[in-house]
């Protein structure tokens, strides 16, 4: 999965997005290389476990209460709100796999971002 993370405008100001994204890991390289060039400023990558629809069945056919976790990514990637449609779009073309697990993007208003070290606040604290 993947998930993303924009700010919206408030009083003229632009505004963010998270984007929490959950991929395979064999496609993180491709992906984080594209996203610098899409104009990601940063990104924070963690190692998980979980389970879909599919309870981590790859073939349908899954016991009644049994679930088995994945491993898979976590990207999570704070933008701004103009460039979110395309950074979504690069991260569908490059981590779709055409097969159950593929992943999934979750998009996120970011009401504010602080920068702890110099205490900048909304979208000076992310670039």
């Amino acid at each position: 999965m993947i998930i993303i993370f924009l700010m919206l405008k408030k009083g003229g100001e632009i505004m963010l997005r998270k984007l929490e994204c959950f991929i395979q890991p064999f496609k993180l390289d491709d992906i984080k290389n594209a996203l610098f060039d899409c104009g990601v400023e940063g990104m924070t990558v963690s190692e998980v476990k979980g389970f879909g629809k599919q309870r981590g069945y790859i073939n349908g056919s899954f016991p009644n209460k049994d679930v088995k976790f994945m491993e898979k990514i976590k990207m999570e990637i704070v933008v701004e709100e103009d460039i979110v449609d395309n950074v979504i779009k690069t991260i569908v073309k490059l981590a779709k796999t055409g097969d159950f697990g593929s992943g999934k993007i979750f998009v996120v208003p970011v009401e504010d971002a602080i920068r702890i070290r110099t205490e900048e606040s909304g979208r000076s604290a992310i670039i």
